[in-house]
């Protein structure tokens, strides 16, 4: 046996088949070939970052994004390309204009963006800056009359910058791939309601603030530095969350300035022109949706999908945080549309909205398709999925996938990346990745996926920052992700049977949920 084991390897490696399963190593040369020889991920990197802009839910830039990813997969050839409403999100907001600068002692421009869903200031504005020792009701009625017409800063004992004691831009060892533990994991929804909780609270603050006459809240995030920030926003697209607040976030750099200066008894002052924009027409949510038809006469109702979220945050372009992930989707259904591949099954492509105020667009598309997990009762559709593949943990190459504790796919994925360990995607690790779209299909019993992915400087720099621009992401390592992600679509979609599954969870209170919530 010693010495007809690697006879037998050889046989196996030279067809192709690795732990029963049948790989067309052919096609996968083929996608190979199409992927880096003739790749158009840099056109639609720059279709949807560049040209689009940045892409909140309901924004301009979102729609347009979807508009042109839906005519786009249209002009691929694939069918029922559309913008499919998945339920009511709410108000439309785009940032119009930003400028705020030191006045006196001496002019200095500053770095700030707004809080997505924020008020604008009355045109422009000048003031005296106020530093409240903390943001509470008694805070605010101490300051009393003194808070009229200041621009508001809340104080805290953050003085520093977080030191850069580790690299900013990473990779995986090879090594640890297989024993990645459970990543993102926000999926506690007690937890989450506690955080809503405090958030409602501190907007009740806040609107008791605004009712003191202030210009505006300017405030900073912990973790930035170097002129790189994050914001976000909260849910002043839902009726009845508005605050009439102008809320800015600067760069720590400047907002340390602040802070210095009013302790020195240095007289500040700051003017503002913060205009945003709130759409109203259609407050209805859309996913954008297309099929590559399947057309085995036996299994062509049943479906493979993939996708990533087209939403983004405002200040920088959603690069990274996803459009990668949308990118590398559309880039691979280009490549099996140009191959001429004729699937077994259909192929889906979604690109979610909403994902960033709680995965709302794959949730309500679960739910409205597969099945509730608040009820366990699933549509027969919800059989039909074979399963669904997800990427958005930024432009990272592809090292291999998490298996959502599925064990049962561990040998099916690692005889599927076997093909691509040139390409460093080798890792199958039986833990979980959270936070994103494939825990929508993995709450009703849908097999849902996401990729290992390198880390790069994903959540060092980009995640939710204005640094999340074109320029941040790693072209060569989209086309190896879309060389992956197009091998894995073509095996599930000519497999003979659907990936295993795991038990029909047991009804549970999803983390978002629009009929419930929090």
């Amino acid at each position: 046996m010693r010495k007809t084991l690697p006879l037998l390897l050889s046989t196996l490696l030279s067809t192709g088949t690795y732990a029963q399963e049948t790989i067309d190593q052919q096609v996968m040369q083929r996608i190979r070939t199409e992927a880096y020889e003739h790749s158009q991920v840099p056109f639609i990197a720059s279709q949807l970052t560049d040209v689009s802009g940045p892409r909140l839910t309901n924004s301009p830039g979102y729609m347009k994004a979807a508009r042109w990813a839906a005519q786009t997969l249209k002009q691929w050839g694939l069918q029922n390309a559309t913008l499919e409403p998945w339920g009511r999100f709410g108000r439309g907001w785009s940032t119009e204009k930003v400028y705020a600068a030191i006045k006196t002692p001496y002019y200095q421009p500053l770095i700030a963006y707004p809080k997505a869903w924020s008020a604008s200031t009355k045109g422009l504005v000048s003031g005296n800056v106020i530093i409240l020792d903390q943001l509470t009701l008694a805070a605010i009625d101490k300051a009393g009359n003194s808070l009229k017409g200041k621009i508001v800063i809340v104080d805290n004992p953050d003085t520093l910058l977080k030191a850069a004691t580790s690299a900013y831009y990473t990779r995986y060892n090879a090594n640890t791939l297989d024993t990645l533990p459970d990543m993102y994991m926000i999926n506690n929804r007690d937890e989450i309601v506690k955080y809503q909780g405090i958030a409602n609270e501190k907007a009740a603050i806040k609107r008791h603030l605004a009712s003191k006459g202030i210009l505006a809240l300017v405030s900073t995030h912990p973790g930035s530095r170097d002129g790189t920030i994050e914001v976000s926003g909260r849910a002043g697209y839902v009726k009845g969350q508005e605050l009439p607040l102008a809320e800015v976030v600067l760069a720590k750099e400047d907002l340390l300035q602040l802070k210095r200066l009013v302790h020195a008894n240095i007289p500040l002052t700051l003017e503002l022109d913060i205009r945003n924009q709130w759409h109203d027409a259609d407050q209805q949510g859309y996913n954008v949706v297309a099929d590559i038809p399947g057309t085995d006469p036996k299994v062509k109702d049943e479906l493979v999908i993939i996708g990533g979220h087209l939403d983004s945050w405002h200040t920088g372009t959603g690069a990274t945080d996803n459009g990668a992930g949308c990118i590398v989707m559309m880039e691979a259904i280009r490549i099996l549309r140009s191959l001429n591949i004729q699937p077994k099954r259909t192929v889906r492509i979604a690109l979610w909205g909403g994902e960033e105020q709680g995965l709302l667009g794959s949730f309500n598309y679960v739910k409205r398709h597969y099945g509730n997990p608040l009820n366990m009762q699933v549509t027969p559709a919800q059989q039909k999925v074979s399963a669904y593949y997800n990427l958005d943990n930024g432009s990272g190459k592809i090292r291999g996938i998490f298996l959502q504790n599925n064990d049962a796919v561990g040998p099916i994925f690692r005889s599927w990346l076997q093909p691509f360990a040139d390409l460093d995607a080798t890792g199958v690790s039986r833990n979980n990745s959270g936070s994103t779209d494939h825990l929508a299909f993995d709450a009703v019993g849908i097999p849902g996926f996401q990729f290992i992915q390198d880390p790069l400087e994903y959540e060092t720099r980009t995640h939710h920052t204005n640094m999340d621009t074109y320029d941040h992401l790693s072209i060569e390592d989209l086309k190896q992700a879309a060389t992956i992600v197009a091998a894995f679509v073509y095996n599930t979609a000519m497999r003979e049977e659907k990936l295993p599954r795991k038990e029909l969870p047991k009804p549970a209170r999803f983390i978002f949920d629009l009929d419930d919530p929090l």
